[in-house]
């Protein structure tokens, strides 16, 4: 083992080896490629993607990096909980006022992103690991933005909190839009 760490075992080495086939097949990457960009034998990568590998963190660091991704990605598991969509509110103009959106629990990583988007564009978000989950608050404009299934209407103000490992999309209509989007994802330790 050379004092490297290693994931924990059993199920988790079949949730990674799920994690890269998925992440390999979105960016439509060859298994051969894959493993010749992290520098791995065919062999190694078809262990892990079977879930019968014992990475280090390291190899899977390499893969994450030919992936393009952050390592957390492959790391993660599965959790839904469901589109959270919370309407702006109209307050006092003489008052300042606090309100809490969203609370996001502990062991996640935060990503925050300002996302500016011209009229008429539509962008699709790559899934994210599982567990992740992307929030939306909408600065200024108007956007169509959530998971597949589930596009919400958004306005300035809006929160959307949606699950950020499905695939997702964000459409603006005749006026341009700035989105303030939070990524949290689960941190695996």
């Amino acid at each position: 083992m050379n004092g490297e760490r290693r994931p924990d075992g059993g199920g988790a080495a079949v949730a990674v080896g799920e994690q890269i086939r998925r992440r390999r097949a979105q960016r439509g990457m060859s298994a051969a490629e894959l493993a010749r960009r992290a520098g791995l034998s065919k062999a190694t990568l078809s262990g892990l993607e079977a879930g019968t590998g014992n990475p280090t963190i390291d190899t899977l660091d390499a893969v994450a990096v030919a992936l393009h991704i952050p390592l957390t990605d492959l790391l993660a598991r599965d959790t839904d909980s469901g589109p959270v969509h919370v309407p702006a509110t109209v307050a006092g103009q003489d008052e300042p006022t606090r309100e809490l959106l969203r609370r996001v629990g502990s062991g996640h990583s935060l990503e925050l992103w300002r996302l500016r988007m011209p009229p008429r564009t539509g962008l699709a978000g790559v899934p994210h690991a599982p567990g992740t989950v992307e929030h939306l608050l909408i600065a200024s404009g108007a956007v169509a933005a959530g998971p597949g299934d589930d596009v919400r209407e958004l306005t300035p103000g809006d929160l959307l909190a949606f699950a950020g490992d499905r695939p997702h999309s964000y459409r603006t209509g005749e006026q341009a839009a700035d989105i303030i989007v939070v990524i949290a994802s689960p941190v695996v330790g």
